[in-house]
């Protein structure tokens, strides 16, 4: 499934002006028949495939009596797991478990396993819309969709919205939020470098506003998938 590109350009009060634009996302459901929901996310030149297993049977030393015990792996695209994708398998969990309606499936297992096929920038917030999609897929419950946003902030304070790798590597701060659909409410939020408070409150409000547009794209996605006959 397509989207065309976003873009939502503005100006604020201050010098600084947000460039904000969403490179091009492209979406596929079901694609694996192993897994109980599956999707594939692309944004520019990033893109992940996600698998999500269950809610199923769990093993007795994780289940939790109250709700669904969720756990997220994250596969990189060469080699094994390191420090960076245990931090963020962390910071997408954490995320699933404010979304997901746990209670309505207490002493099982849900996995959601991320596999990254290329990383060319806010492979983060590419991460958290596969697991989204993914869980969508799999008819887990939710009290929302949630997506994933990252924020770059140049020298001169310029925000610019979805970077790529090139422009992460040059910019002062990276900022990645996983706000949800409801009342684009922050479920999430890390941050990389120097920023000033006044500029993560503008990241985030720029980061709600491009929000608007992924879940707009998500709609699209699942009612073009839909209403085929």
């Amino acid at each position: 499934m397509e989207g065309p590109p976003h873009s939502d350009r503005g100006t604020e009060s201050g010098p600084k002006v947000p460039s904000c634009s969403l490179r091009h996302f492209a979406c596929e459901q079901n694609l694996l028949s192993r897994p109980d929901g599956s999707a594939s996310f692309l944004q520019g030149d990033t893109s992940v495939l996600a698998g999500v297993y269950g809610p199923a049977e769990v093993k007795v030393n994780k289940e939790i009596f109250n709700k669904a015990t969720l756990e997220v792996i994250l596969r990189p695209k060469i080699g094994l797991p390191g420090v960076a994708e245990k931090s963020r398998e962390r910071m997408i969990r954490n995320t699933c478990e404010a979304a997901v309606l746990g209670a309505l499936h207490p002493r099982t297992s849900i996995t959601v396993v991320l596999q990254v096929v290329s990383d060319a920038g806010s492979l983060l917030a590419c991460c958290l819309n596969a697991a989204c999609m993914a869980l969508v897929d799999a008819g887990v419950p939710m009290k929302a969709l949630f997506c994933g946003i990252t924020c770059a902030l140049d020298s001169d304070g310029t925000i610019t919205l979805d970077p790529t790798d090139k422009q992460e590597k040059e910019a002062r701060a990276v900022l990645t939020f996983a706000l949800d659909s409801v009342e684009q409410k922050l479920l999430m939020s890390t941050t990389k470098g120097f920023y000033s408070n006044s500029e993560l409150q503008q990241c985030l409000a720029a980061a709600q506003a491009a929000s608007q547009h992924v879940f707009r794209f998500y709609r699209e996605s699942l009612q073009r998938r839909y209403s085929k006959s």
